[in-house]
């Protein structure tokens, strides 16, 4: 089963290489696609990466690859010691079939929809594991596709015919919505970037592709969010009292939990 977190040491820093970004609030800089950002070293390391967020780069911090690099260099070039022009090609396919992956693994752990949940994640296993020209043929739309309709299911049977408000890709930036009933409303690709969700509940509400980017989630109840992902959760601004599904790691530069008695 390929892995759905990324480690970097065992990457060649293709993110750091393939996405492009324009200079604004989550990087400091213009970067072209396939070009290497300024502060990769000749190790693959970041030159900067304790001070990310100081020097301007937060949507370094966000970016998770879900282990796509490391499949990339370790499986699909073979424990390549150097990269390659075909590792960023690959990285463009791999990169959301292991997000797909990662929300399947929750899907997985619902009953109402395990079985098309473990059969679609059976089958885009065997997409990323295929050579790099069989990637190429990958249609990850599709796969998307697939994957939303499990998800349309998982949300549907999680909030037992009771569905709450129906904001999908509704444009939220900045809004207050710290008196709003959330909770199991639909928020897939809602817009939340500043968004005040100080204190909010949002058990049971689906955030699938929400952008949360500066969102102030401060003593918000996510422990009951669906299809939530840790990159989400780095991208807001939580503390010790907002509460995350048991299966995310907490964000590291959200304040400690208090220390059990």
């Amino acid at each position: 089963m390929s892995e759905r977190t990324a480690d970097c040491s065992r990457c060649l820093a293709l993110c750091c290489v393939g996405p492009g970004f324009a200079a604004s609030a989550d990087f400091a800089i213009d970067k072209p696609a396939r070009t290497p950002c300024p502060h990769l070293r000749s190790d693959s390391g970041c030159g900067i990466h304790d001070r990310l967020r100081d020097r301007g780069f937060p949507g370094c911090v966000v970016f998770d690859c879900f282990g796509a690099g490391q499949q990339v260099v370790q499986v699909t070039f073979g424990g390549a010691t150097r990269r390659e022009d075909g590792m960023l090609d690959a990285l463009a396919v791999l990169h959301p079939l292991h997000e797909v992956l990662a929300l399947l693994d929750e899907a997985v752990r619902s009953p109402a929809v395990r079985d098309d949940a473990v059969a679609l994640s059976a089958h885009v296993e065997e997409l990323v594991a295929r050579d790099a020209d069989g990637l190429a043929a990958v249609d990850v739309d599709t796969v998307r596709r697939a994957a939303g309709a499990v998800f349309d299911d998982l949300v549907l049977a999680a909030q037992a015919g009771d569905p709450g408000e129906d904001l999908r890709s509704a444009d939220l930036l900045g809004a207050d919505l710290r008196r709003r009933d959330l909770r199991a409303a639909r928020l897939r690709g809602a817009l939340l970037v500043g968004a005040d969700l100080r204190g909010a509940d949002l058990d049971g509400a689906e955030l699938l592709g929400a952008d949360l980017r500066g969102a102030d989630v401060r003593g918000a109840r996510l422990a009951g969010a669906l299809l939530l992902t840790a990159p989400q959760l780095t991208a807001a601004t939580g503390d010790a009292a907002t509460t995350v599904p048991a299966h995310l790691p907490r964000p590291a530069h959200w304040p400690a939990l208090p220390s059990p008695r």
